[in-house]
């Protein structure tokens, strides 16, 4: 019930519309990347897919940023969130491994190829996250998904959204191609996210 309640507030604050333009609302294995510009990113992105994808797609998000009180909480228990480490990553923390893990267990995931939001909105180079996900479990669909307007919800130091509309447009699935090698595939994957840009 919370995770429908603040899906609903999700919407209402942002005026959010959906577009699926590349692909429909099914219950295949995706991994949903976006540009990222703002804290409020994988909420709307989560709050604007159907209920029954919603309850199988969790997002990814930064341990040091969700850790503790509320905000550990709604990650854990209503996001449902897989949280990585950013800061000190070792082999042991390898931030890829609990993704592949989740995708592995059948469920989807919401990732920022990014790593890091640019409030300015425009949208930076990839981490290659993404590509090791895509060469690990080539049969997932990787779903690229631009977010509009959302860095001014929420600006960068603001504690209290600002009402406006936003959109969340999701593009054709894409996946590695035979022998492409990682710069190649990380391009191509950011060009088809920024294609769904609105005009």
């Amino acid at each position: 019930m919370t995770a429908s309640f603040l899906a609903w507030v999700a919407r209402i604050l942002t005026g959010a519309r959906a577009r699926w333009q590349g692909c429909a609302p099914v219950a295949d294995q995706r991994v949903y990347f976006a540009n990222h510009t703002s804290n409020l990113d994988f909420v709307l992105l989560w709050a604007s897919l159907p209920d029954d994808l919603r309850r199988r797609t969790r997002p990814v998000a930064g341990r040091d940023y969700w850790k503790g009180g509320v905000r550990e909480w709604l990650a854990s228990r209503v996001f449902r969130a897989v949280l990585i480490e950013r800061r000190t990553v070792t082999r042991d923390s390898n931030p890829l491994t609990p993704m592949l893990d989740t995708l592995r267990g059948g469920e989807s995931l919401i990732i920022f190829p990014e790593g890091t939001r640019n409030p300015d909105g425009e949208v930076n180079p990839f981490r290659p996250g993404l590509f090791h996900i895509a060469k690990a479990l080539p049969e997932i669909q990787l779903v690229p998904v631009f977010i509009e307007n959302l860095n001014r919800v929420l600006p960068k130091g603001e504690i209290l959204p600002v009402p406006m509309l936003c959109s969340v447009t999701f593009g054709e699935p894409l996946r590695l191609a035979q022998g492409e090698m990682k710069p190649d595939f990380l391009t191509r994957a950011r060009d088809a996210m920024l294609a769904l840009r609105p005009k």
